[in-house]
């Protein structure tokens, strides 16, 4: 069998502040580079993507590989039309070359685009009508997935991931392969369930590190053994406004109703969505109290500034915080706040070079959810500590093999802080992205990350305790703050 492979990566924040144009998925910052062809095959093997997963179980059952294009980007406001249309028309024009027998698309199915909401619905759909009915489209979607009608009415088979952060990827791929080995098998669309659920689910209650999604997840897996199913439970992207912005829980398989019929069951308890989140400076004095006598880190999650949920990643909130609780002069040296976007200070300290001193406004005050700006740049005089181009591979359990390119970095001290500094956007889920600029974590006191969730999986075996922290940033960890407009009015902004 010959199956065209391609893949298109956004999680879009209709609420951030800046979009994703076609450049943003040329950058190669958080995601691989867009590629197309033979080098596509050759980038993404042995990776953990969900496209990796799938080209090593299509090798292993002997199937044969069209490569089409893969990218992604940062997650970010809107895709532009632009971006759209040219990643559209790359795939589009394979498809119209013919030559294969199936279809296997690794999406993110929380992309909405200048000029269609639904933009992976729209991709699978174009490609539906070119194929024809009897062509299997099976597709892989992140755990954040807002789940469309059209996506389920368009492909024979969607899966998700089954943890957060997303260290299944790969994993995923596979499954996706097991579903086009089923469709093809029984020579039609297995039957198909599915159920939304009426309300968001904030990203800090999603951790399957965490109940009740560790819980959930796995009782999602025996009923998949009991009932011969494929589940998905995608606990959505709350930070989408378009009408179709929900969980959403689904199954292929002879008895997908009442596997779906008892996970909604479980999933749709709404007392179980909560968590604890403290404001910055609260959230700075209990770091440093347990830090006094610990000898791991404490790591801070900067969640309203996650750029893994669309926010830019360089908001001075937490940094402010450590500064006015005096935690860099109580913990001189160890302390580190990472990454902090900022292009032009990270230049200016690789012009200037290690040991150098520097008088700069590091990072941003940005338009929030709240209709102010987020806190200002912070003022000061600042130490050159170290430098790096910025080129990392990524080792722990999240993307593991992949090469992220974030420009010109730095490490730069504060009154005894030290702040990851980069060109170019990436979450902190990685403790290699604080190695690339010589900060060692395992040796600091107080950690801060922008991210939400993703971090657990490389932060959680060395850190004494997790505090979620609300600085003043774009991205709302709750999503009953949020402006919207065009939710639907069946889904409730809470639990």
């Amino acid at each position: 069998m010959r199956v065209l492979v391609a893949g298109y990566q956004h999680e879009t924040n209709t609420f951030a502040p800046s979009k994703a144009d076609w450049a943003a998925f040329n950058r190669g910052d958080s995601f691989p580079a867009f590629v197309h062809g033979a080098a596509m095959l050759a980038q993404m093997r042995g990776v953990n993507l969900p496209i990796g997963g799938f080209i090593d179980a299509a090798r292993t059952r002997g199937w044969q590989l069209v490569p089409s294009s893969w990218c992604g980007a940062i997650p970010s406001a809107h895709v532009t039309e632009d971006a759209f249309e040219r990643i559209s028309a790359s795939i589009m024009e394979d498809v119209a070359r013919g030559g294969f027998d199936a279809v296997y698309l690794d999406l993110h199915g929380a992309a909405v685009a200048e000029h269609v909401d639904d933009s992976e619905g729209e991709l699978i759909a174009r490609i539906r009508h070119a194929v024809g009915a009897d062509v299997p489209i099976v597709v892989s979607l992140d755990l954040h997935a807002n789940v469309t009608l059209r996506m389920l009415r368009e492909a024979d088979a969607l899966v998700s991931y089954r943890s957060y952060p997303h260290v299944d990827m790969a994993a995923t791929g596979e499954l996706a392969a097991q579903l086009l080995a089923r469709r093809v098998k029984l020579g039609r669309r297995e039957p198909i369930a599915y159920r939304r659920l009426p309300f968001l689910i904030p990203l800090n209650a999603q951790s399957t590190w965490m109940e009740p999604a560790r819980s959930l997840y796995d009782e999602l897996i025996e009923l998949d053994r009991d009932f011969g199913t494929v589940l998905s439970f995608c606990m959505a992207f709350p930070a989408a406004d378009f009408d179709e912005c929900a969980p959403m829980v689904w199954a292929h398989g002879e008895h997908a109703e009442a596997a779906v019929q008892r996970l909604y069951a479980s999933v749709a308890e709404t007392s179980q969505w909560s968590s604890e989140l403290l404001e910055a400076r609260e959230a700075v004095n209990k770091a440093m109290a347990l830090a006094a006598t610990s000898a791991a880190p404490v790591v801070l999650a900067d969640t309203q500034d996650n750029p893994g949920a669309g926010g830019d990643s360089n908001t001075t909130g937490m940094l402010r915080a450590l500064l006015e609780q005096g935690a860099g002069r109580t913990f001189p040296g160890r302390v580190a706040l990472g990454l902090m976007a900022d292009p032009q200070a990270a230049a200016r300290a690789v012009a200037a070079g290690v040991g150098s001193t520097l008088t700069l406004a590091l990072g941003r005050a940005v338009p929030t959810f709240t209709g102010a700006h987020s806190d200002a740049p912070v003022q000061g005089e600042f130490t050159v500590r170290a430098v790096s181009d910025g080129r990392v591979t990524l080792k722990g359990p999240m993307m593991t093999g992949v090469t992220v390119q974030l420009g010109a970095c730095a490490c730069l001290e504060i009154e005894g802080i030290l702040v990851a500094v980069a060109s170019g956007k990436k979450q902190m889920l990685d403790r290699e992205l604080f190695r690339m600029v010589g900060i060692v974590p395992e040796a600091m006191k107080i950690l801060v990350v922008k991210s939400s969730n993703h971090f657990r999986a490389d932060f959680t075996p060395i850190a004494a305790e997790i505090i979620v922290a609300k600085a003043a940033g774009p991205m709302a960890a709750d999503p009953a703050d949020l402006p919207w407009k065009r939710l639907s009015p069946a889904t409730r902004t809470r639990p």
